[in-house]
Parts: structure tokens; C-alpha cells; sequence
């Protein structure tokens, strides 16, 4: 019998009762061909390879990561629930010290979904791996400093915002150009926010970039971040449609290629994102990660189909990618030279479309500056559905000024709104006022 080297637990959640509609790409059969590949080879008769059950993610869960409005039972759906409490789950295994890492195989999907939640975007209505992190830092406090590597192919423009401001949470985002893909955003100076400089890690990448350049950017970039910031706990956003088979995408990674960038990044936690090559990927790329994720031998990995001849890099892509490297490097390694605002009070003004259901959002934000503490934001949002409210998020280890300003935003909002929501991270509360 094959032992494997490390305890994995693995949770699925194929979502029958969630789909956008029946022909698309993000639909049940994901996970489908990916359960069936499991029991062909056997994985979960491997020696320390378990399957878990998924949890349920609870209104004031997802509450910690999100202003849904009006509310969150009106945005979401209970495959949701499951959906970011297998995240959970996989998260309370890892802490408890019941397996040595988790993957959370579930849908739907999370990286796209922004603080503000009006609806869904990139077919995803809530950020399952940020309900996930804002339980582990509820729940495990000694949890300081939390790294998210996301290699799913689109930039993950939801979790980037929700940790924009965060200086202990670094999100790095390895996807394809966002000159050429959806969101259209994460490029190397979208670098965190006026407190959190150097807390976002974008990562660019050119169109039909395969293995080398990928895992040349996880060897020389992303592993050398990582040893620096000393995180206690990393999370693969695992998206997978990188692969050169995927449908909607325009890159040319593989299996292999991913079972090795899991063995090199050895996250805690992996959750599914994107990927929609259903028989051709999705199958392969998973048994490839879980294997490596386990520490059993994955060479054997390969796509029926794959010859890498086809999908090798132009030279210059490569000569590109090193030259990418080097700047966003250069960016991490000064990023304290980057001074905080002398002003008390940063805005920002966004535009945001949620292309799934059609929706137009305008957003207004404030930081206060703060010299002791993350620094207290709002979020002034008004969306074409007619709600206008106002999101005021007080982060953990937030200071006394800092509480002031947000009781002072929440009890004299001014302006038309529809409702005032105030997130208080380290009270764990969350309140809504109807004005």
C-alpha cells in the first residue's frame, strides 16, 4: 500500500442545486469528473489521503468578509453556505492538526467577489477563501500573518480588494494579462493600499505562458516573498484554468506543472477556483495537486493529449517574464520606502460591473490614515439596483481614534442612504442601521 509522506484531507462539494445555467462552464460536472478520476486511481486508498465532510458557513461568517446588500440571504444561495464552510472546514482541519494540509474542492466559486456585495461578477457571489480567513482569525487569533498565492488565470480582483488595506494579509495574484482577459485589472502597480504598500503581489503574465515560465516566477519570486514575510498560514487560491486545455482562457500550463507548483509552495490550504476544461483539465490537474499536496509521487500525472512541443514558450515570452520578475521583486524588496499619505484621510472612486448578473456599481472610499492601526475605512456604494449604502469597516487591532471615526461615520452618515453596515473585527460585530 502507498503511504503518502503527509496527512491531506480533501472536502467536496459538486453544488447540484447551483449553476448559472445549464450549458455554463461553471456548472457541476467540474467536480464530477474530478470525483470520478479519484476513485479510478485510488487516491483515497492511499495511506493518509481522507475525505471530509463540508461545513456550513453561517450568516455572521460570511458577514466578517462581506457587506452583502441588502443582506446576506437576498445575494446568496445555501450551496454558498457549503460552498465557503468546506473552506472552513478544510481551515479547522489544518488547526486542529487533523491532516497536514486540506483541499477544499467545492463551488461555487469566490475570488471575484469585492467587500461590497451587490450581486455576483466572474460568477462568483461571495469570497469563499475570505469568509474562510476572517474565521481562522476569529477563531485562532495566534493566526498573525496569512498569505494568499492565487494562480487561478484570471486576476482575483474580489480578493484583492477585501485585503487591499490588510497589512497581514498578502495576496499575491499569478494570472494571464489583464490586457487580454477578464477583470481586466492586477498589474504590478496595483501594489495594496496607502498603509498596506507591498501587500498585494500582481504577477502578469503574457498570453500561452506554460510550465517554465510559471514555475520559474513560483522559484524566483513568489518563494523568495514568501521565506521574507514568514507567514503562519498559505493559502493556493486553485484556480485552474491556466491549462492549456481550458476553454475560455489562453494560457498553457499543465498538470504536471501544477502538481509541481503545489510541491514547491506547500500551501496549508488549497480551494478550487476557476477551471473549465471539465474532462480534459480538471481531472488530471486535481489528482496532480492532491498528490503533491500528500508528498506521493506525481511524475505519472500527464494528459492524454499533452505534447509539450505545442505549448512551449516563445524565447521572448520568457525573456519578458524574467525582466517581470525582476521589477516586481525590486517592488516587494523597497516597498518600505513607500511613505504613508502626510494627509488624514485617502479616497479613491471605482467603477464596477457585475458582469454575471448585470450590474453597475460606483464607489466612493475614505481611509483614515492611521500611524497605530490598519486605519478605519467606509465605502460609500450605490448600485443599479437602486441601493445606495454606506460600508464602514473597522479592522482588527484597530486603534481608539480609529473606533471614534467609526462610530462617527455610523451614527451621522449624511447622504441619501439606503442603510449604514458596519463590520467591527475584533468585537465580531456586525450592525445595520436602515436610515
Amino acid at each position: 500500500m502507498i503511504k503518502a509522506k503527509k496527512r491531506t484531507g480533501l472536502i467536496f462539494f459538486p453544488a447540484y442545486d447551483w449553476e448559472i445555467s445549464p450549458s455554463h462552464p461553471e456548472r457541476k460536472e467540474r467536480l464530477l469528473y474530478t470525483q470520478d478520476q479519484v476513485m479510478e486511481e485510488g487516491l483515497l486508498d492511499i495511506e493518509g489521503i481522507h475525505e471530509f465532510k463540508a461545513g456550513l458557513a453561517t450568516t455572521e461568517d460570511i458577514n466578517r468578509a462581506h457587506f452583502c446588500v441588502p443582506d446576506v440571504p437576498s445575494r446568496i444561495t445555501p450551496s454558498h453556505n457549503v460552498s465557503a464552510g468546506g473552506c472552513i472546514e478544510a481551515a479547522r482541519l489544518v488547526l486542529e492538526g487533523r491532516v497536514d494540509n486540506a483541499f477544499a474542492l467545492v463551488r461555487p466559486p469566490g475570488h471575484h467577489a469585492m467587500r461590497v456585495v451587490h450581486g455576483a461578477r466572474g460568477f462568483c457571489n461571495i469570497n469563499i477563501e475570505a469568509v474562510m480567513i476572517e474565521w481562522v482569525r476569529k477563531h485562532y487569533p495566534k493566526i498573525k500573518k496569512i498569505a494568499i498565492v492565487d494562480t487561478d488565470c484570471h486576476h482575483g480582483d474580489g480578493s484583492q480588494d477585501v485585503y487591499w488595506h490588510d497589512p497581514n494579509v498578502l495576496y499575491i495574484s499569478i494570472h494571464q494579462d489583464g490586457r487580454t482577459l477578464y477583470p481586466g485589472s492586477g498589474f504590478p502597480d496595483e501594489f495594496g493600499g496607502p498603509c498596506a504598500q507591498g501587500m498585494t503581489l500582481n504577477v502578469p503574465l503574457p498570453p500561452n505562458t506554460s510550465d517554465e515560465g510559471m514555475l520559474m516566477v513560483m522559484e524566483n519570486l513568489i518563494l523568495p516573498v514568501l521565506d521574507e514575510f514568514k507567514p503562519d498560514l498559505i493559502i493556493n487560491s486553485a484556480g485552474q484554468d491556466n491549462h492549456y486545455s481550458d476553454p475560455i482562457t489562453n494560457m498553457s500550463f499543465t498538470a504536471g506543472g501544477y502538481a509541481r507548483l503545489n510541491d514547491m509552495l506547500k500551501p496549508d490550504i488549497c480551494v478550487l477556483e476557476g477551471g473549465y476544461s471539465i474532462e480534459a483539465a480538471l481531472p488530471y490537474v486535481n489528482t496532480g495537486i492532491i498528490l503533491a499536496l500528500a508528498g506521493v509521487d506525481y511524475s505519472y500525472v500527464k494528459e492524454p493529449d499533452l505534447d509539450p512541443r505545442k505549448i512551449k514558450e516563445d524565447p521572448r515570452v520568457i525573456e519578458y517574464i524574467m525582466r517581470l520578475n525582476d521589477k516586481l521583486l525590486e517592488l516587494w524588496q523597497k516597498r518600505d520606502s513607500h511613505k504613508r499619505p502626510d494627509k488624514p484621510f485617502v479616497e479613491r472612486s471605482r467603477d464596477i460591473y457585475y458582469d454575471t448578473d448585470g450590474i453597475s456599481e460606483t464607489q466612493k472610499e475614505v481611509l483614515k490614515v492611521c500611524r497605530d492601526c490598519p486605519g478605519v475605512f467606509k465605502v460609500d456604494s450605490y448600485a443599479s439596483t437602486g441601493y445606495h449604502i454606506l460600508g464602514i469597516h473597522l479592522p482588527w487591532g484597530a486603534c481608539e481614534k480609529c473606533r471614534e471615526q467609526a462610530m462617527k461615520w455610523f451614527d451621522t452618515p449624511g447622504g441619501n442612504f439606503y442603510a449604514a453596515y458596519l463590520q467591527d473585527m475584533d468585537r465580531d460585530k456586525y450592525t445595520v442601521k436602515i436610515l
